[in-house]
C-alpha cells in the first residue's frame, strides 16, 4: 500500500493534520468577535490535510537521484539537532527570561550558529527586532508578552 515515500510522508501528515483539526475544533469560540482565534488553526489544518491528501495521491516517481538527495550527511544532521535543541532552550526560558532578552539572544545565536559572520549587523537585528516586535504586540495590539527579568 505504502510504496512511494510520497504516500508514507502523506499518510503520517494527514495524521497530524487530523490530530491537529481535532485540537483547533476544541478551542473555545467568543461571542463578541467577528473572526474568532479559531480562524487561523482550523484553516492551516484543514489545508494541512488536503495538502497530504494530494500529496498521498501524487504520482511522481521516486528516481534514485531523488533517494540521493534525501541523505542528509551527519554534519548537518549535527546541526538540525543543534538548532532544534536551541530552539527547545528558547521555549524552556521564555517566559523566565522574557520575551525580548531570549528572542535577541536566540537570533544572536542561532544566526552565528549557523555562519552569519557579521557581528555588529547581528548584534543590531538580534536587539533592534525583538524589541520593535515587543512595542508593537503590547503598545499597539495590546497583546501582553512575557517581559521576564526586564522592568518594562
Amino acid at each position: 500500500m505504502l510504496k512511494t515515500m510520497n504516500q508514507r510522508i502523506g499518510l503520517v501528515l494527514f495524521l497530524l493534520a487530523a490530530s491537529y483539526l481535532f485540537l483547533s475544533y476544541q478551542l473555545p469560540s467568543y461571542p463578541y468577535t467577528a473572526i474568532d482565534a479559531d480562524v487561523i488553526p482550523k484553516g492551516l489544518g484543514w489545508l494541512l490535510l488536503v495538502l497530504s491528501v494530494c500529496l498521498f495521491f501524487s504520482r511522481a516517481i521516486e528516481t534514485d537521484a531523488e533517494k540521493e538527495k534525501r541523505a542528509i550527511p551527519k554534519k548537518e544532521v549535527l546541526v538540525l539537532v543543534t538548532v532544534f535543541a536551541m530552539i527547545f532552550v528558547y521555549i524552556l526560558l521564555f517566559e523566565l527570561i522574557g520575551f525580548v532578552i531570549m528572542t535577541a539572544l536566540f537570533i544572536f545565536v542561532c544566526s552565528w550558529f549557523l555562519g552569519y559572520d557579521k557581528w555588529k549587523t547581528n548584534l543590531i537585528v538580534s536587539i533592534l527586532f525583538p524589541v520593535a516586535l515587543y512595542g508593537i504586540f503590547v503598545f499597539a495590539l495590546g497583546i501582553v508578552l512575557p517581559k521576564g527579568i526586564l522592568p518594562i
